[in-house]
C-alpha cells in the first residue's frame, strides 16, 4: 500500500479519488427499504423478527429480538427480503449500528435500514463505509427527533456512497476482511472453550460423573449426592464485595480511571468495555478490580432478568490505569485454597443459580438483587474439595486462552480501526489501484 497524492476530487465526504466518485444509494444497491411499519404479534416461538435495537456491534443480537408466526413472516419479507450480502443499518435509538448479513437469513425486519447489494464485494463495501469516520458523520448530520433520533428512509436512499471501480473495492474489503475474519475466528474460539467448561461442570458437579465415581449416593437436603460429598452455602467460600455508590458529579469526560458499571455485561453473556464510564471519586480500595476479576451483576433494568445474577470476568481495562464497580455490582473473592475464580464463574454460570438469584430478586422498574443471594446459594460439592481443584485447574487455563484471544482482538480491532477511514477515504490505496 502507498499513498497517492494526486488525481483527487471533492466531494461531500472531502476529497476523494477522481475514480471513486459517489453515487446515491439507491444506484449502489439494488433496492433500499426499510422492513414492515406494522407490529406483527410476538410468539413464543416462531420466525426472528428483527429491529434496530437488535443491531450491536455490528452483530445480530438475536437472543433479544422477538418471533412472529410464519404468515407474519411471510407477509413481511413480501416488502422487504434480507439476503446474503445485504447490510443492514439501525434506523431509530441508537442509529447507525451496521451489520453485515454474510449467511443466507432466516429473520424479517422491522424499521431496520436495509440496503440489498446482493454481491459480497459491493456489500463488504458499503458495509465499512458506512462503518467508517466519514459515513457514521454522515448519518448523524441527518438525523431528525428530538426525544429520539431517527433517520428517514428517503435519506437512507440519496445516501452518497463512494463508489471506486469493482476490482479496487475488492481489493480493500479483502484487506480489512482479513482482520475481521481473524477477530470471528477468536470469538468463536472463546465460545467453544467456555462451553466446553460448562459441559465439563456440568458432567461433574450435576450430573456427578466425575472421575473416579463410585455411583453410591446417600440423601441430602439437595436430593441424592455421591457419598464423600456435602452441601455447601456460598458465603463458605467466597467473600462479596458491594460495588461503589458514586454521585453524578464524579463523572468527567477524561480520568485515568473507570467505573465498571451495568451495562459492561453483555445480555448475551461476557464482558464489554462500553460499558465502562470514566469518573474521579473515592471509592474504596477493595471495590478496585483488574483483569481476571470475578463480578456480578446484582441490579438489571429490565423485568426479564437479563443480567441480574450474571457472572462475569473482568478480561478488558478499556485503556484505563484503574477500575472500580458501581453499587450495581459485586466481586467475587475466592477465601478457600483448592477453588479458583475460574470455578465460581462456572457455579455462577449454571441455570439453578440464575434461577436461585430471581427468587432472591426484588422491585417493579428496577430488579434488585438481595445481598444474601450470593452467600446463601446451596450446592453439593466433595468434602476434599480435591475435584474442585482439579476443575479449577483446567478452567483457569481455559479462561487463561479466552482472555489472550480477547487480548488479540483488541489488538486486530484497533489496527483495522485505524486502517478502515484512511482506506475508505483513499488516502492510503491498496497497492495496483492507482487513479
Amino acid at each position: 500500500m502507498s499513498e497517492l497524492p494526486k488525481g483527487w476530487i471533492e466531494t461531500e465526504f472531502g476529497f476523494l479519488p477522481t475514480a471513486w466518485k459517489p453515487v446515491e444509494a439507491q444506484q449502489f444497491c439494488a433496492k433500499v427499504a426499510d422492513g414492515t411499519h406494522a407490529s406483527p404479534k410476538k410468539q413464543e416461538s416462531g420466525k426472528l423478527l428483527i429491529t434496530s435495537k437488535n443491531i450491536k456491534d455490528s452483530r445480530l443480537d438475536v437472543g433479544s429480538a422477538y418471533h412472529i408466526s410464519s404468515e407474519d413472516y411471510i407477509k413481511v419479507n413480501k416488502r422487504s427480503k434480507v439476503n446474503q450480502w445485504d447490510v443492514l443499518l439501525s434506523m431509530i435509538g441508537t442509529v447507525g449500528e451496521v451489520c453485515l448479513i454474510d449467511v443466507e437469513p432466516n429473520f424479517a425486519i422491522k424499521n431496520v435500514g436495509l440496503f440489498k447489494c446482493g454481491d459480497e464485494t459491493k456489500g463488504k463495501w458499503l458495509y465499512y463505509f458506512l462503518k467508517s469516520k466519514s459515513g457514521q458523520h454522515y448519518i448523524y448530520s441527518r438525523l431528525s427527533g428530538t426525544t429520539q433520533k431517527y433517520i428517514t428512509l428517503g435519506e437512507l436512499r440519496n445516501f452518497p456512497i463512494p463508489n471506486p471501480p469493482l476490482p479496487e473495492q475488492k481489493a480493500v474489503t479483502n484487506t480489512l476482511s482479513v482482520f475481521d475474519e481473524k477477530i470471528e475466528l477468536l470469538r468463536e474460539q472463546n465460545e467453544t472453550l467456555e462451553t466446553l467448561a460448562q459441559t465439563i461442570f456440568k458432567e461433574w458437579f450435576i450430573n456427578f460423573n466425575f472421575p473416579n465415581a463410585t455411583g453410591e449416593m446417600v440423601d441430602s437436603e439437595l436430593g441424592e449426592i455421591p457419598k464423600g460429598w456435602r452441601v455447601y452455602e456460598l458465603n463458605e467460600l467466597v467473600d462479596i464485595v458491594n460495588g461503589y455508590s458514586y454521585k453524578g458529579k464524579e463523572l468527567v469526560e477524561s480520568s485515568c480511571e473507570a467505573l465498571v458499571t451495568l451495562k459492561s455485561f453483555n445480555r448475551n453473556g461476557g464482558f464489554q468495555t462500553r460499558g465502562f464510564k470514566p469518573f474521579l471519586g473515592n471509592p474504596k480500595p477493595q471495590q478496585e478490580v483488574s483483569i481476571g476479576d470475578l463480578i456480578v451483576a446484582h441490579t438489571d433494568l429490565t423485568q426479564d432478568a437479563e443480567v441480574l445474577g450474571n457472572p462475569a470476568f473482568v478480561f478488558e481495562d478499556g485503556g484505563f490505569h484503574k477500575m472500580f464497580i458501581t453499587m450495581d455490582l459485586v466481586k467475587v473473592n475466592s477465601k478457600v485454597e483448592n477453588i479458583e475464580n475460574a470455578f465460581l464463574y462456572y457455579v455462577m454460570k449454571d441455570r439453578r443459580f440464575k434461577g436461585h438469584c430471581i427468587g432472591y430478586s426484588n422491585g417493579t422498574t428496577v430488579l434488585h438483587l438481595s445481598k444474601k443471594s450470593i452467600p446463601e446459594y446451596r450446592l453439593a460439592l466433595p468434602k476434599d474439595l480435591i475435584l474442585e481443584k482439579f476443575f479449577s485447574g483446567i478452567a483457569y487455563s481455559m479462561t487463561r486462552k479466552i482472555s489472550n484471544n480477547i487480548s488479540q482482538i483488541q489488538t486486530l480491532t484497533k489496527t483495522r480501526d485505524t486502517l478502515l477511514p484512511k482506506l475508505m477515504s483513499g488516502k492510503l490505496r491498496v497497492k495496483g489501484f492507482y487513479s
